[in-house]
């Protein structure tokens, strides 16, 4: 049998980048499978090498709100990068820009732009350190910040464990005081705390968690999680990289009414160009170089390209406001993949919130890391096999968020739910 053009590109490539990809999970080995090289994108779709069309529900992994190739934000990065690409020097799109978040999310009284999300939670972190004198961080198993040293912890055999690093090349001294919990359990969080509350800087959590499937909080975690910190001295951040503007125009912190002290943003704030950022209260944020101790600065941070797409991306998301669409649209897919599984009679627990969505192959309730890794991946790859050859685009792994996108329309979700009747046909 001869290759398809993906094919050859992919051997092409792993002759040269470590497994062919740039970022591990797009390598599909999750799922068995090679990856198909995407040329192109518009709108709900995209297209490969081969000219194969795709629903897709990945949507660069969640940047992609509005669609693929909006004309408006192809039209302000083509206008802004015909004056310049970058200058490493301050720009008014960078005031804009912060305005708008902090405008959007009343928990920012100041906010700093940075390259990526994985730059936004280290340099969080390290502001927390800097702001209380404390060393110690918790975080929760199964929640992902980033590939950053002191966050690549593995859960432990139990909540008390301190950290134990997830990732070869990670010296267990970096770790050692990053101690993990158990997402959505107050009590775990309140073990760690008896121990050394004193001690802890901040709490860092996914006030949805999007890295283990979808997770949303249990009632009364987020709010726990405020009243400990107040209790203890500690710094609240949530890791909105996933969930700013997405499941609401003001984040999770909005949706669940909650005030976390710093959040860490990225993904649709860039429109789909590489962003991050990281806000909050005024005194903690003013701890910041230049005007205090703690030192963080980057040669691209404010990219004018980025936030010429970011800018405009937020502004379509204030004056279009899709986001009753988006739900319904999430309603509508989940309940209707939901029943469709409880025709077939497969194990599966279904999630959602808002436009992210999660179906894992398990009759265990999801609620937290070791839950989600009742799924049955096996399962899921078969699935996601069935979906793929039928144009339906999902991310390559059990563990990851699917992104509905204002672009999706009912002839989208009606294709989609059909593949889904015929791959499951099949298992």
């Amino acid at each position: 049998m001869s290759q398809t053009t993906s094919q050859k590109l992919f051997s092409r490539a792993q002759k040269i980048i470590p497994g062919g990809v740039n970022s591990p999970v797009r390598a599909f080995r999750s799922v068995n499978l090679e990856p198909p090289f995407i040329i192109r994108g518009r709108g709900s779709k995209v297209y490969d090498v081969d000219g194969n069309e795709y629903i897709d529900y990945v949507g660069s992994w969640g940047p992609m709100i509005l669609g693929h190739a909006h004309p408006a934000i192809v039209y302000a990065v083509r206008e802004r990068v015909s004056r310049g690409a970058s200058f490493g020097a301050p720009t008014i799109l960078e005031i804009e820009m912060a305005e708008e978040i902090c405008q959007a999310l009343p928990s920012l009284e100041m906010v700093r732009m940075v390259n990526s999300g994985t730059e936004a939670t280290m340099s969080a972190i390290r502001l927390a350190r800097g702001f209380t004198g404390r060393k110690k961080i918790i975080k929760f198993a199964g929640c992902y910040h980033g590939h950053v040293d002191a966050l690549l912890v593995a859960a432990g055999s139990g909540a008390t464990t301190l950290g134990v690093p997830d990732s070869a090349g990670v010296p267990e001294e970096f770790t050692r005081h990053t101690l993990s919990a158990i997402y959505n359990n107050l009590d775990s969080v309140d073990e760690l705390l008896a121990a050394a509350g004193n001690e802890i800087a901040a709490i860092i959590v996914e006030p949805v968690a999007g890295n283990m499937g979808t997770i949303p909080p249990e009632p009364g975690f987020l709010e726990g999680l405020r009243s400990r910190c107040d209790k203890h001295g500690i710094v609240l951040i949530f890791d909105e990289v996933m969930t700013g503007f997405r499941v609401a125009y003001g984040g999770a912190q909005l949706r669940y009414d909650i005030t976390p002290d710093l959040t860490c943003l990225g993904k649709i704030i860039g429109g789909g160009l590489p962003v991050g950022a990281f806000g909050g209260r005024r005194e903690i944020m003013e701890c910041l170089a230049p005007l205090g101790a703690v030192y963080q600065a980057g040669t691209l941070s404010g990219n004018p390209l980025a936030m010429a797409a970011g800018l405009e991306t937020l502004r379509l998301l204030k004056s279009e406001d899709p986001y009753p669409e988006l739900e319904e649209k999430g309603r509508r897919l989940g309940d209707g993949i939901k029943e469709l599984l409880d025709e077939r009679g497969l194990p599966h627990y279904c999630t959602r919130v808002g436009s992210m969505l999660c179906t894992y192959f398990t009759n265990t309730r999801v609620t937290d890391y070791e839950t989600a890794k009742t799924s049955d991946c096996d399962l899921f790859s078969r699935f996601f096999a069935g979906m793929l050859k039928r144009g339906i685009y999902l991310a390559p792994s059990q563990f990851e968020a699917g992104f509905i996108s204002a672009a999706h329309n009912d002839d989208d979700l009606d294709r989609t739910l059909e593949a889904v009747k015929a791959s499951l046909a099949e298992l």
